[in-house]
């Protein structure tokens, strides 16, 4: 092996459209990437072809020469002790996807799994906003709401290594239907989908004009939402508002479990700015206990879509104590 040859970090971030590929160095440089539809909806034996196929283009976009340490993986309902998928919802692979063991199948290199949100926290903790924190909360705001919690400089896993799935705590009991069986599901209020699905009840229940009520459903995203809020539209507002509510306060529910020194929003939904980020704020300190006011921030993620393959490098370079 070439004494000089850089040390990198195969990372793989399993989407539900899309999955990232990265080469990463130590210091949390991206040498090289690649991205591919992930087919969720196809079976899972077409997703590993192309991973492999797709993995073998990667070894070869950069001239440097390098070693992998390990390779790092992030997923949706991945657990971290077990190295599967656990029903992931919006994918046709079963209720129990060895995406660990296939991964392992196809590469000779140490192999750490978890879930998306857990791999985003340590990929913020070591090279993100919350790299000089020790205890903070991550909160991914996407198509759902996932969480990663950092408690003293370590991701939290659980017994069971299922560990912080806020997005599933309990809102209303008899609330909103959520794709995991439960109803009321603080990620069918607080995410991408769940503003959707009060912009619409607010049409329902409001006569007032609105730059939204053009935009079917299926065409409806939280860009456009955050677009027509900009302009003044009074359902986006009141959207971001009602959502700002919910979400506000039960952080200050999980303020109270784990007192963290800030909250680091992520996903679609955070990209609306101060639209969400001052209600949120006013909402979650309103709740508070007063031990804790004014004593946690909330901050928005710096990274990019591209570097998402970050948190999985975090996740290998932990497991091989190179972090």
């Amino acid at each position: 092996m070439d004494k000089n040859s850089m040390k990198l970090i195969l990372a793989i971030d399993v989407g539900g459209t899309f999955t990232k590929l990265g080469l990463v160095s130590i210091e949390g440089e991206i040498i090289s990437g690649r991205l591919f539809k992930t087919g969720a909806r196809q079976p899972f034996n077409e997703f590993k072809k192309k991973l492999s196929e797709e993995i073998e283009q990667l070894r070869t976009t950069t001239t440097k020469t390098y070693t992998i340490q390990g390779v790092g993986i992030g997923a949706p309902n991945a657990n971290y002790k077990t190295g599967e998928m656990i029903n992931p919802p919006n994918f046709s692979w079963g209720q129990r996807v060895p995406v660990k063991k296939m991964v392992q199948q196809l590469l000779n290199f140490p192999v750490y799994m978890t879930n998306d949100a857990n791999a985003a926290a340590l990929g913020e903790l070591y090279f993100g906003a919350g790299k000089n924190m020790k205890n903070f909360v991550v909160l991914t705001l996407g198509t759902g709401l996932g969480s990663g919690i950092i408690n003293e400089g370590r991701l939290i896993y659980g017994q069971h290594g299922m560990a912080g799935e806020l997005g599933h705590v309990n809102v209303f009991s008899e609330g909103r239907q959520c794709n995991c069986g439960l109803k009321g599901c603080l990620e069918t209020y607080a995410s991408v989908t769940g503003i959707k699905r009060t912009v619409y009840e607010l049409f329902a229940d409001s006569n007032a004009e609105s730059l939204l009520r053009s935009v079917s459903y299926e065409d409806l995203t939280g860009k456009n939402i955050s677009e027509a809020a900009n302009e003044g539209d009074i359902i986006a507002l009141k959207a971001f508002e009602y959502t700002a509510q919910i979400l506000g306060g039960k952080m200050a529910d999980t303020v109270a479990h784990l007192e963290p020194e800030a909250f680091i929003l992520t996903g679609g939904l955070s990209q609306a700015g101060d639209l969400f980020l001052k209600p949120l704020k006013k909402y979650m300190e309103a709740a508070l206990f007063n031990t804790y006011k004014n004593k946690v921030e909330i901050v928005l993620s710096k990274s990019t879509s591209t570097e998402a393959v970050l948190g999985p490098a975090a996740l290998a370079l932990v497991g091989l104590k190179l972090k």
